[in-house]
């Protein structure tokens, strides 16, 4: 059973996060020190350096041939439902949209399985729950960041070309008055084409692959990283969390207001965050017989708070980044009692 103690050191992890945070805050509102300029440098260094060195710090320091693919295929097929659900909202009905979609999926699918996940779970269940929600975030790291990635980018590479086929239609247009159906739309292999190289530039793209390549090595022949190479790693991968906390700060300083967003959408984020993704991930861990300790693991992984990279990206691609901002300060401070209460119910119910 969760303690007192174990609850302190949870708060332990994550006070240092709103440190970060309000010192992001304060440099900009009271002491002026940045302006928008250098809060987007300091972001994409976040996003193209920093993260990418500490995804993969983390990913050589787990033991793939240890990992449970039961849940693993769990969690997939959990993400599957989002992305099908997602899809059919974009496609088929009146309200849904592309950049919506996005900014969905990045709700109901990254958490923040390091800093709050790894102290809350081993609390709650010990050595099997840290070692479930560190292997949900390698699979985080390798799949679903890649795709958000995907849908980033091709939705800036859709809004360019559209942009750019607006302009020449608009200077040519006295010319014809039937416009071709295939010159009014974007073509998918162009923007395939677009999304592939501007991935191939990304470093979050493989950054965890090449962390697996070295795990998979150095489990099986029991290698360790040269000093060096460490080191070097450890110098930028170090900051990670913090960084993207002080970004966050910038950003809110920024704004007109400290949070930019109505209470309808963060209603929205937070069910999406806490009740979608359990739900979800508890239909996948049902179809491939999840019993005992690994499914209350495994739901309750999922209803942790929002990552903290998913603001940092979404800042990056100027994708509803006040909604993500405050879907994770908000969202961590009321996810302590929040998982608990989850953890009560489901030792009586299941």
């Amino acid at each position: 059973m969760i303690g007192w103690e174990d609850i302190y050191k949870v708060l332990a992890a994550m006070f240092p996060l709103y440190t970060a945070l309000i010192l992001g805050y304060g440099s900009v509102k009271w002491w002026h020190m940045f302006n928008s300029d250098h809060c987007d440098a300091i972001n994409r260094l976040s996003c193209y350096f920093i993260m990418p060195l500490f995804t993969f710090d983390f990913t050589t320091r787990i033991n793939p041939y240890k990992m449970n693919y039961r849940f693993l295929a769990a969690d997939v097929i959990s993400k599957a439902i989002i992305l099908l659900a997602i899809l059919l909202w974009a496609n088929f009905t009146k309200k849904g949209n592309y950049a919506w979609s996005i900014t969905c999926f990045s709700l109901s699918s990254l958490n923040n399985a390091l800093v709050v996940g790894v102290p809350l779970m081993e609390a709650m269940y010990g050595p099997l729950g840290e070692n479930i929600v560190i292997q949900s975030s390698i699979l985080q790291f390798m799949l679903w960041i890649m795709v958000l990635l995907m849908m980033f980018e091709f939705q800036s590479a859709k809004r360019s070309l559209d942009s750019g086929a607006s302009s020449l239609e608009s200077a040519t247009n006295c010319e014809s008055t039937n416009v071709d159906d295939k010159s009014k739309q974007t073509s998918l292999l162009v923007i395939a084409k677009i999304v592939g190289l501007k991935l191939a530039k990304n470093p979050n793209s493989y950054a965890c692959s090449l962390g697996l390549i070295w795990a998979l090595i150095s489990n099986r022949w029991n290698l360790e990283m040269p000093i060096i190479m460490e080191g070097s790693v450890h110098i930028m991968s170090r900051a990670g969390a913090g960084i993207s906390m002080l970004c966050m700060g910038l950003f809110m300083a920024m704004q007109d207001r400290m949070i930019e967003c109505s209470a309808k959408l963060v209603v929205v984020a937070m069910i999406l965050r806490f009740i979608v993704a359990p739900v979800t991930v508890a239909i996948g861990s049902f179809v491939v017989g999840l019993r005992g300790d690994v499914l209350h693991v495994a739901i309750i992984q999922a209803a942790l708070p929002q990552a903290i990279g998913s603001f940092v990206f979404a800042k990056e691609y100027g994708l509803h980044a006040n909604l993500l901002s405050t879907a994770v300060i908000f969202g961590t401070l009321v996810s302590i009692p929040l998982l608990i209460a989850y953890y009560v119910v489901l030792n009586i119910l299941l």
